[in-house]
């Protein structure tokens, strides 16, 4: 059941709740969290309903909870940028709520109201505009989250499910801010399969990742280059992150064919180099084409596109 007539009420955080800002030039990545959240409810029998903007605090949730024990957990990631004027700019947000749409499907979960979501993603962050950072490189970044709150054991779809969105303001996502990062090629661990939910962003694909991201930090590296599956050979995904090369004048990326994210940013870097003339070309590329065109010197550049990452060279 999908209801769009979706009635918001708003409770504001009393002055003895509102948070101490932190030092805008050492944020970090999700360190912190504004005063307010955004808050609502799903039942098979009501559909969404209880959506309001309220003081940012814990919830409370049933051991029981379908989440804890089957993993039926979705999420975004998307922010908020000052502007130049002091204005405050969002970033393709319908794209962000479409896709999570996408991701609820695959995961057995119910689709969001993406016009009244948007609305209430826009009451967050004037609520709390103050957060929405000023200095080079910082913004406010917005976490919508879906989970099973059904208590209940026993693997099917869950009755009931719980919407919020965060918003916490940040600086770089990677130690190195805006300088060329060392990857580390995953030959073998995999982050996703064929058939599987490697399309999805959904929170188990990220768990399943820890493991070779420690690994390559303990050798040095600040993430994984992943490979395909079935040959190792394929590239895929640089972490959370779509991967680019320039080889030869021609922009290259993975395919969407079901094992990768569908990045906002990586759609948007396409249409850019399209519409500026590049050469682009989205199709398979392996690690072994990458060695060769950096020995003979048709390697261009090496980066990658998220969200959180931006736009991040590699360098290593």
């Amino acid at each position: 059941m999908l209801k769009t007539e979706l009635e918001i009420s708003v409770r504001k955080a009393a002055p003895e709740q509102l948070k101490k800002k932190p030092d805008q030039n050492a944020l970090g990545f999700g360190q912190y969290f504004t005063d307010h959240m955004f808050v609502m409810r799903w039942s098979r029998e009501q559909g969404w309903h209880d959506a309001q903007l309220q003081p940012y605090q814990n919830f409370s949730i049933d051991p029981a909870a379908m989440v804890f024990h089957y993993g039926q957990a979705i999420f975004e990631g998307l922010k908020a940028y000052r502007g130049k004027s002091g204005n405050i700019l969002l970033f393709r947000p319908t794209n962000n709520f479409e896709r999570m749409n996408q991701s609820a499907v695959r995961m057995c979960m119910p689709r969001i109201p993406v016009d009244r979501i948007l609305q209430a993603l826009k009451a967050l962050v004037y609520l709390d505009r103050d957060w929405v950072p000023n200095t080079d490189g910082a913004t406010l970044y917005l976490r919508p989250t879906m989970i099973a709150s059904e208590p209940a054991l026993g693997l099917r779809p869950a009755n009931e499910y719980l919407f919020f969105i965060l918003a916490s303001p940040v600086g770089a996502y990677y130690a190195e801010g805006f300088n060329p990062v060392k990857i580390y090629v995953e030959d073998k661990y995999v982050r996703a399969v064929p058939g599987g939910v490697g399309e999805a962003k959904t929170a188990g694909n990220y768990a399943a990742s820890v493991k070779a991201l420690t690994e390559a930090q303990s050798n040095g590296y600040s993430q994984v280059l992943w490979l395909d599956a079935l040959e190792h050979k394929y590239i895929e995904e640089v972490g959370t992150s779509n991967a680019f090369f320039v080889i030869n004048d021609e922009l290259i990326t993975p395919p969407l064919a079901g094992t990768i994210l569908p990045g906002i940013t990586r759609d948007s870097v396409l249409q850019l180099a399209r519409d500026w003339g590049m050469h682009v070309n989205e199709r398979r590329i392996s690690i072994d084409e990458v060695v060769e065109a950096a020995g003979d010197g048709s390697l261009q550049e090496v980066f990658s596109t998220g969200t959180a990452a931006v736009i991040s060279p590699l360098g290593e």
